[in-house]
Parts: structure tokens; C-alpha cells; sequence
């Protein structure tokens, strides 16, 4: 198989041709690198690359695989890093001019173990700034483009790791989500999104957006790869007190099992009105994909999820007040350079360091956390948030998945909803519910629209079912055989 062709399948099919050393993991890794001079200049993937970095470490693979030495499954396989996640000596900035020229002193929990498996990491990839957007345009460094149509986006916040694997800038890439975002730009990218359960990943060395909903997750080509990359990164951390003390499982082991006996539910809610035809119409054949395959489909309702959208975006904001409230100019990051007193300098650092979007969500933040406002909307949003997560554990009573769209559309045109920010929070309608309850969730590319952009389908399992999660996805996918490579035109 060619290389260039090699770096756009899956990590099985790479392994495979590292193990039969039909190529070695220093070539693989410089052809993605030559991939990214190629095109990323109009993907605008990767805000910087670690080149040296994740070329020794296919050096030390590929002198293991001469030895016969055994190799962890995704060893030499070329991952994106979102700007989020510290990667020791290298930037990160969270998309972001406040810390446009950090330079993390530790790797997150996360790197560490993707170090320790011998896993190249090519660079660190694109995102909206602190990870607040749906479509990768509030970033401070630059627009990233849906490599299925430059004209597109490719969703947010984790734009920058979709748009890295569906143009073959990487085979498999981590991202963060607090809302969706792993899940959006997966869905519109034509990828394998998954967002684990709340604590499974440690969060220790994540920039926060909002801490009792952000969690790191993988983006890839195939539901086994996201299986694969979760095994990596899933287990309990001692720096994270909110990561869970259980040892996680094998969670590729239960990936082709049938489904005779397996229950999926429907939301309701989220599968009937507003849907885009094309959306609604793959939907309805996922559903039909499944009772062919013995799987009992049940109608599920979850009558609370209407008032989510007002609930995530009040306890979201709220987190995001508080956690950026270091971000002051002192210690690290931009300062302003033209501050004559301290409050001066805060304020002045803020305001040229933020963007509008942070800033934006900074003030909601900050006003319902306020004297006489916390307990009109931040109180009363925690206690609707509980309320959801009892639809959900009712819902789980009955069924083992749930199945919906991700997005209600597909990809929409870049600067189209940018002066309309209800309109953007609007494309999360269907994924934060997940955060909001702390569960399993990703979705799974599932067809075509007409203008040829890729669609959708969420799945969501109660908390710790990754595996039912997984097996259901897989089989689904499975039957789909979606096509994730790009048309060769689309990217040119």
C-alpha cells in the first residue's frame, strides 16, 4: 500500500504494516508531516508541531520492532494533541493571545500515558479559545476549515483534532468535551467521536473550561480505535479528585458481540421536529439497521431536556467565570504592556487577551453567580441539572442505549451563525444533556447529506457502559461501512 494512502486508514490497518515492516514508524510519521505542509496551510489543523519530538519516538519503535520486542497496540500510530492538554516543553495555548507563548513546565495524566506507549505525538491542533464554541472560529489563532469542504466548519471545539484526522494530518487525535465537543466536529467531519463517562479520564493537566463537565476524549476513524485510545488513557489518577477509583476495562473485548437482547431507546424529544431531512432520513435507517440485527427499539421520552440548552449554558458559564479568573496577567501568559496601576493591569490584560466569546460567557458567568442572582439561576440551574439526570436514569431503566442525532444539520457555512451566538449554542441541542448527566456518549458518522457532508448519529449508555457503548457503535458501523476518507477533491 502506498503511504499516502496508508496514513488515511485506521490505526489497525498502520499496525499491521509496521509489524509486517512494509514501513517503518519514522516513515509513516514524516509522511504525515509532509501531509501537513501539503494542505494545512488551507485546513489551518495545527496551531504548532512537536516534529522532534514525535520523530524519536518512532525511532524508539521502530528499533523495537526490529528486536521483537511486544508493543502496546497504538504504538508509533501519529496522534494530534488539542492546545488544551499540557504537553511538557511545547505550547499550549488553548487557542488563546492570554497564552499565546505558554510553554507548559508537565504533561497532563493523559500524555503521560501516550507517551508511555510509545505514541507520536505530531503537534497540537486548533480549537475554539478555552474550548467555548461550536465551531472552531473563536479561535485567536486562526479559522480552521471542514476538510470535506473548505468552505465549511468543522465543528467546535475540537475542531482542530477532527479536521487533523479526516484530512490525514493524524490517524487519531485527543479532544476535550464539555458540551459536545468532541462529539460536533466528529459529526461533521465524518468521524468516531467518543466523550467517556464523567471521571474515567483524569482531567490533571486540562486547561478548564468548566470543571464538573469537561472530559478528555478520542476522535478517530473507526469505532476501534476509539476503543483502542481509550484504553490508553481511561484509568484513576491520583492528582484528579474527581477521577473515578475503578479499574476500567478491556474496552475493545466486547466489540462484535450480536445484539439479540439489547434494547434502544429513541429520544423522543431529540429525533421528531427541527431535524434536517437528509438528518432525520439517515436516522430512521439507523433505527431499521439496528431491529435487523435483533436489537428491540423502544420510543423514549425525556420531557426535561427541553430546558438543558438554559441549564448548560448557566452552569457552564458560572464554571468558566470562576476558572479564568487566574488568567489575570501576573504569573503567566499576555500582560498589557500599557497598565499603570494593578486593577489597570487586569482589567486592560482581559480585555486585549480575551476574545469575544470568552468574554461573553465570562460576564454571564460572573452575573449569575452574583449577590441576589445565584440563587434565581445558578442554584436553580443545578437543581434542574439533577432533574435530568433522573429522566436518564429512568430512561435506563428500560433500555441499554440511547440513540439520537448529534447535531440537528450537518456543517454549516464558516461566518454564517458567527453574529448569531443563540443560533450556535442551538447545534449543541442534543450533546450536552450527556455532560450535563456525566454520561458516555459519541457518535458515529452514518451517511451523506446532498451536498455531500457527512451526518451524525449519537449514542449514549449510563454511566461506566463504554463497552455496551462500543459494541452497539461498532455494529452499526459494521452495516454503515461509511467511507471516512475525504473525496480527493475536497482538499486540493
Amino acid at each position: 500500500m502506498d503511504i499516502r494512502e496508508l496514513i488515511t486508514k485506521s490505526s489497525k490497518e498502520q499496525r499491521k504494516a509496521l509489524l509486517n515492516k512494509e514501513v517503518s514508524a519514522v516513515e509513516l510519521t514524516e509522511a504525515v508531516y509532509n501531509k501537513i505542509e501539503e494542505v494545512d496551510e488551507k485546513i489551518g489543523a495545527y496551531n504548532s508541531l512537536t516534529k522532534e519530538f514525535a520523530l524519536e519516538t518512532a525511532k524508539t519503535v521502530d528499533e523495537k520492532i526490529k528486536n521483537g520486542e511486544e508493543l502496546a497496540p497504538l504504538a508509533g500510530i501519529p496522534l494530534a494533541l488539542k492546545d488544551n492538554i499540557n504537553l511538557k516543553s511545547s505550547y499550549t495555548t488553548a487557542s488563546s493571545k492570554i497564552l499565546a507563548n505558554f510553554v507548559s513546565p508537565y504533561d497532563a495524566t493523559v500524555t503521560e500515558k501516550l507517551k508511555s506507549n510509545l505514541i507520536p505525538i505530531i503537534g497540537k491542533v486548533n480549537m475554539d479559545e478555552f474550548a467555548m464554541g461550536s465551531s472552531t472560529e473563536n479561535s485567536a489563532t486562526k479559522i480552521t476549515r471542514n476538510p470535506w469542504n473548505l468552505n465549511k466548519v468543522p465543528g467546535g471545539s475540537s475542531g482542530g483534532s477532527a479536521a487533523a484526522v479526516a484530512a490525514g494530518e493524524a490517524t487519531v487525535a485527543l479532544g476535550s468535551d464539555t458540551g459536545g465537543s468532541i462529539r460536533l466536529p466528529a459529526s461533521y467531519c465524518g468521524l468516531v467521536g467518543l466523550k467517556p463517562t464523567y471521571g474515567r479520564v483524569s482531567r490533571y493537566g486540562l486547561i478548564a473550561f468548566a470543571s464538573s463537565l469537561d472530559q478528555i476524549g478520542p476522535i478517530t476513524r473507526t469505532v476501534e480505535d476509539s476503543a483502542l485510545l481509550l484504553n490508553v488513557i481511561a484509568g484513576h489518577d491520583e492528582k484528579d479528585s474527581t477521577s473515578l477509583n475503578q479499574t476500567p476495562p478491556d474496552f475493545t473485548k466486547d466489540l462484535k458481540n450480536d445484539l439479540k437482547g439489547i434494547k434502544i431507546g429513541y429520544i423522543k424529544e431529540l429525533c421528531s421536529d427541527g431535524l434536517a431531512p437528509d438528518v432525520a432520513d439517515a436516522v430512521q435507517k439507523a433505527i431499521s439497521t439496528y431491529k435487523s440485527m435483533g436489537a428491540e427499539i423502544i420510543e423514549i421520552s425525556l420531557p426535561l431536556i427541553k430546558y438543558s440548552i438554559a441549564v448548560y449554558y448557566i452552569v457552564a458559564t458560572a464554571e468558566a467565570s470562576s476558572n479564568l479568573a487566574r488568567f489575570d496577567g501576573v504569573k503567566y501568559g499576555y500582560r498589557a504592556k500599557d497598565a499603570e496601576t494593578l486593577y489597570d493591569m487586569y482589567v486592560k490584560t482581559r480585555a486585549q487577551g480575551f476574545g469575544d466569546e470568552v468574554k461573553r460567557r465570562i460576564m454571564l458567568g460572573t452575573y449569575a453567580l452574583s449577590s441576589g442572582y445565584y440563587d434565581a439561576y445558578y442554584k436553580k440551574a443545578q437543581q434542574l441539572r439533577r432533574l435530568v439526570k433522573n429522566d436518564f436514569d429512568n430512561a435506563f431503566k428500560k433500555v441499554d442505549v440511547l440513540i439520537s442525532p448529534t447535531c440537528p444539520h450537518t456543517a454549516f457555512d464558516i461566518g454564517s451563525k458567527v453574529e448569531d451566538p443563540l443560533s450556535m449554542y442551538l447545534t449543541d441541542i442534543a450533546t450536552i444533556t450527556a455532560n450535563l448527566a456525566g454520561l458516555p456518549a459519541m457518535n458515529i458518522p452514518v451517511g451523506l447529506d446532498k451536498d455531500g457532508m457527512p451526518i451524525g448519529l449519537q449514542l449514549q449508555a449510563d454511566c461506566l457502559n463504554e463497552t455496551k457503548l462500543l459494541n452497539v457503535a461498532f455494529k452499526l458501523e459494521e452495516a454503515v461501512q461509511f467511507n471516512y476518507s475525504i473525496p480527493s477533491m475536497a482538499v486540493v
